[in-house]
Formats: C-alpha cells, structure tokens, sequence
C-alpha cells in the first residue's frame, strides 16, 4: 500500500482550482453583462465584441438617475427592510424558543403546520392577499410590505434546530434558580442563537430588497414603494430601455454588494455555526 506524496497531490489541486475558477466566471459573468449592457448604446448589441466590451456611455446613468426618484425609492427600501428584519427576528426567536425548549402539548402537530407553509407557493395567495389588504386599507401603505414578511418560516425553523442542539441541563438549572421564561430567553438563549439571528437577519433584509412582484401589486404611490419597483420605470410602450435599466440595476445592486463584503467574514462564521447547530 503505497501513500500518494505531494506530487500525486498537486494535479488534484489545480484541478479544485480550475473547477473554482469556473464556477466563480459563471457566477460573475452575469454581473459583468450588466456592467457592459449599463455602458452601452440601445444599437450596440449586433456583435459579439459589442455585447462583452463596455463602449462608455456614462450618460446611460443620468438619464437612469432621472427616471425615478431614488433617494425615495431607497429610504423606502431601507425602512421596509429594517422593520421587517426586526419583525423577522422577534418572531423567529420566540417562535424558535417555544418550539425547541417548551414543552406543550400538540407542539409537534403545530410545527409542522408551520412548515407547511413553506409548501403553499407566494403567488396563489397574491389575490387574497390584495382583498385582505384592501378590505383592511393597507394598499400603499408600508404596512402591506413589511407585516406580511414579519415572521420567517426558515427563521423559526432554524431557531427551534439551535434550542434542540443546546443542553437541556442549561435551561432546568436556570428554572430552578427561579429565571423565568422569559428571563431564560434573554439571558441564556438569545446569545447562544446569535449566528442564526445572523443568517436571518441577512437573508430577510435581502429578500426584501429584492422583492418585486408583492410591493409592484400592493402598492401605485412612489412615496412608500421600494427601489425594485423603481426598475419596472424603463419598460414602456415604445419597448425597454436595457441601457438606462442595466445602469438603474447596477446603482441599486451596489449597496447590497457593499453590505454583503462588509460583512461576508461574520456571514461565513454565522453560516458556519449555523450548520454546527443544525446537525444537533
């Protein structure tokens, strides 16, 4: 039985590089078309050379920054996302809390109707969804764009794997000690979950940066609506505008990108523990 030395090892390393290397290109390939699309004329797209090298049409982002009103558009997509993750948040810890360290009866049978919902797909509800909301007058609102995503299924189900993973020991020395439920969560829970609180918190403040469809039904009043919605502006009568929409996509798509560099390194060690307190 022979053992494979460095030199049987490095050719499968540059292949793991290579194949790395690829994957990366076709990840970023999209964002570069954009770039190049955001840099071009409308009549720049009959040749390959055309649709891969950027010919500085700087004046695409002016007329985008003209089309819509921004600043708005971006306060309101701040507001919705913040409130929303707090609400997230707050729903997923307690949710989570309950699930995974309460004891009650029918605590099983009540989870898996909360996981049932992952099932029901978001656009069978959207004509429902635009009765209740106009029955209870929240149609352009921020009501309609932040309550409905207050509470994240993926949140809770998260939450509730971390509490299984922990010691029950931690929680019955506390309720001996007279900590209450409450007390249990604050001061012993919540710290232990921090990195799913994480995972949360960035995955709900992404979904609804992104999110279109909801706020472009729910809501006509540029005044509450968010940046996604502020995209649908270069799709006209006359056609789309591709030009002016890759510039308007790359200006709103930076600030996430930012937001996400800043902070990969604490979303890899939250992912990380996430994946620990899964398993448990």
């Amino acid at each position: 039985m022979t053992l494979a030395g460095p030199t049987a090892r490095r050719p499968r390393g540059a292949l793991r590089r290579t194949v790395a290397v690829l994957i990366a290109l076709a990840f970023l390939f999209p964002f570069y078309y954009v770039l190049v699309t955001s840099l071009n004329s409308a009549s720049q797209s009959s040749t390959l050379a055309d649709l891969l090298l950027p010919h500085w049409h700087w004046e695409n982002y002016a007329r985008a920054w003209a089309a819509a009103p921004w600043p708005r558009l971006f306060l309101n997509t701040v507001l919705i996302g913040a409130c929303t993750v707090v609400l997230a948040l707050a729903t997923s810890l307690l949710a989570g809390f309950a699930f995974g360290v309460m004891r009650f009866r029918g605590r099983g049978l009540l989870f898996a109707l909360v996981m049932a919902v992952m099932m029901v797909p978001g656009t069978v509800l959207i004509i429902p969804d635009y009765i209740i909301a106009t029955d209870i007058h929240w149609l352009d609102t921020y009501w309609i764009q932040i309550v409905p995503w207050g509470a994240s299924v993926f949140g809770i189900f998260l939450v509730r794997q971390f509490f299984l993973g922990l010691p029950a020991e931690l929680f019955d020395a506390a309720e001996l000690d007279g900590a209450g439920r409450f007390r249990m969560l604050w001061s012993i829970g919540m710290p232990l979950v921090r990195p799913a609180m994480l995972i949360i918190a960035l995955q709900v403040f992404l979904a609804s940066w992104n999110s279109f469809l909801w706020p472009f039904i729910m809501t006509q009043d540029p005044n509450v609506q968010p940046v996604e919605v502020g995209l649908a502006a270069f799709a006209g009568a006359d056609g789309t505008d591709y030009p002016g929409l890759a510039a308007a996509v790359v200006f709103t798509t930076a600030p996430v990108l930012a937001f996400f560099l800043v902070l990969q390194r604490h979303f890899v060690t939250g992912a990380m523990s996430t994946a620990g307190g899964v398993r448990g």
